[in-house]
C-alpha cells in the first residue's frame, strides 16, 4: 500500500482540470499549445475552440507580445524576430514560407500589414491572408473595378470588425490624371460575405508622400484603418494633407488633421505608427538628418497631440530610419531603409544595429501578433 507522505506527494503534483483549461493553457505560447494538440482527442477539441483560441488572443495582445515578420521571396525564406530581445538574427525563428507566387514586380508595392495575427499581403492578382503560426491562409481576388495602371492611386487596408466577427480588406481608389472625386471608387470585401460592395460617394484622396502614386496601406488602430493623404480642394488648384480614417464597424470615412505645429516636405519620409500603447506619428527630415515622433494621447482628440522625441541619426550608413515598433521599455525598433534593422532606446541613442538581407528589395517587414485564430470562412487552405 502506498504511504500516506505518498499519496500526499502525488495530490500535491496534480491540477485541477479547471485550472488547466481557465489559469495555464491559455497563458501558454502558441507554439507549446500546437503541440499540445496531439495529447488527446479532447484537447485538440479546446484547443482548436473559437473561444479558447480568442481567449489566448486577448490574454497575448493584453501582454503586448508582439513580433516582426520578414519575408524574402527570392530565396523563400520568412523569419520571425521577437524585437523585445536583443536584435540578433541567429536566434530568429524560421516559419516554412507560404506556398504564394512570388515575384518582382509583387514585392516593388510592399504592400503588407498583420491583423489578429494574419498577415496581409498584395500581390499582382491576388490578396493573400496567412496565419504564420498555423499555415492556414486564404487567397482573396481583388475587385472587379480594380484597374491596373499607373495613374490610379490606390490605398489599401485590412482590420476586423468586432460587431459582426468579420475581417474586411479595404480599398479606396482614384483617378489621378483627372478631376479628383470623379473617378474614385470605396470599396470593401467582407470574408463573411465573400464579396466586394462599393460605398458610394466621391473620394478626392490620395497618398501625400514622395512616392504616391505607389499603392499605400493603412494603419490599424482603435477599430479604424488610418492613411496619410492629400485632399483635393474642389477647384483642384490646392490640396490639404489629412489623416483619413475608415471606420471598420460604421463601415465609413473620416478624416482627422495634422498635429497643429508638424510639418513635413513631401521628399521627408512620414508615417502612421503605434508608439506604446499610442496612436503616433513620424517623419524622418533627410535634410536635417533627424527623425521626430508624434503622439496622440487621448486617441481622436486633436489637443493630445505632443512631440514626445526628437533625435539626431546623422552618421548613420544611409541616414535614414523609418521606425516600426517600440519595445516595452521604450526602445524604438526600426530600419535604415535598406538592409539594417536598428534600436533607439527612448532619448535617441543608437544602441544596437544588425543586417538582415543583402538586397533590402528582397525583403518585406511587417509587426504581427501570434495567434491561434481562424478566419470565419469554410474554405482555408492549409
Amino acid at each position: 500500500m502506498m504511504n500516506s507522505l505518498g499519496r500526499r506527494g502525488m495530490e500535491e503534483k496534480y491540477f485541477p482540470h479547471d485550472l488547466i483549461i481557465i489559469q495555464i493553457l491559455p497563458r501558454l505560447s502558441v507554439k507549446s499549445l500546437l503541440r499540445f494538440k496531439c495529447v488527446h482527442k479532447s484537447w485538440f477539441s479546446l484547443i482548436s475552440d473559437p473561444h479558447f483560441t480568442n481567449s489566448h488572443f486577448q490574454i497575448t495582445t493584453a501582454k503586448h507580445t508582439h513580433r516582426i515578420m520578414f519575408m524574402s521571396y527570392s530565396i523563400a525564406k520568412t523569419l520571425s524576430l521577437d524585437f523585445e530581445s536583443k536584435i540578433h538574427f541567429y536566434f530568429a525563428s524560421q516559419i516554412p514560407s507560404p506556398d504564394f507566387k512570388f515575384s518582382y514586380v509583387d514585392f516593388l508595392n510592399k504592400i503588407i500589414t498583420s491583423c489578429r495575427g494574419f498577415i496581409f499581403l498584395h500581390l499582382s492578382s491576388k490578396f493573400h491572408l496567412w496565419n504564420p503560426c498555423t499555415g492556414a491562409h486564404k487567397q482573396i481576388p481583388l475587385s472587379p473595378n480594380e484597374l491596373n495602371v499607373d495613374n490610379f492611386c490606390y490605398l489599401y487596408g485590412f482590420g476586423y470588425d468586432q460587431f459582426r466577427d468579420d475581417y474586411l480588406v479595404v480599398s479606396v481608389s482614384n483617378d489621378i490624371t483627372i478631376n479628383y472625386g470623379v473617378n474614385s471608387q470605396l470599396e470593401v470585401f467582407s470574408l463573411r460575405d465573400n464579396t466586394w460592395r462599393e460605398i458610394e460617394g466621391n473620394f478626392p484622396y490620395f497618398s501625400n508622400t514622395w512616392t504616391d502614386d505607389s499603392p499605400r496601406v493603412g494603419l490599424l488602430f482603435g477599430g479604424d484603418i488610418h492613411w496619410l493623404v492629400a485632399k483635393m480642394a474642389p477647384d483642384e488648384d490646392s490640396s490639404d494633407d489629412i489623416i483619413l480614417t475608415f471606420d471598420l464597424m460604421e463601415r465609413k470615412l473620416l478624416e482627422m488633421p495634422y498635429p497643429d505645429d508638424f510639418d513635413f516636405v513631401l521628399y521627408d519620409n512620414c508615417a502612421l505608427w503605434v508608439f506604446g500603447e499610442f496612436f503616433s506619428l513620424w517623419v524622418s527630415d533627410h535634410v536635417n538628418c533627424s527623425v521626430e515622433i508624434w503622439v496622440m494621447k487621448e486617441y481622436k482628440v486633436h489637443s493630445s497631440w505632443t512631440k514626445t522625441l526628437y533625435f539626431s541619426i546623422e552618421g548613420l550608413s544611409t541616414w535614414y530610419f523609418y521606425p516600426i515598433c517600440s519595445t516595452k521599455t521604450g526602445d524604438i525598433v526600426g530600419t535604415d531603409g535598406e538592409n539594417v534593422l536598428q534600436k533607439y532606446n527612448g532619448q535617441g541613442q543608437l544602441i544596437e544595429h544588425e543586417s538582415y538581407c543583402e538586397d533590402p528589395l528582397d525583403f518585406l517587414v511587417t509587426l504581427y501578433t501570434e495567434s491561434l485564430l481562424s478566419l470565419p470562412v469554410d474554405n482555408m487552405q492549409v
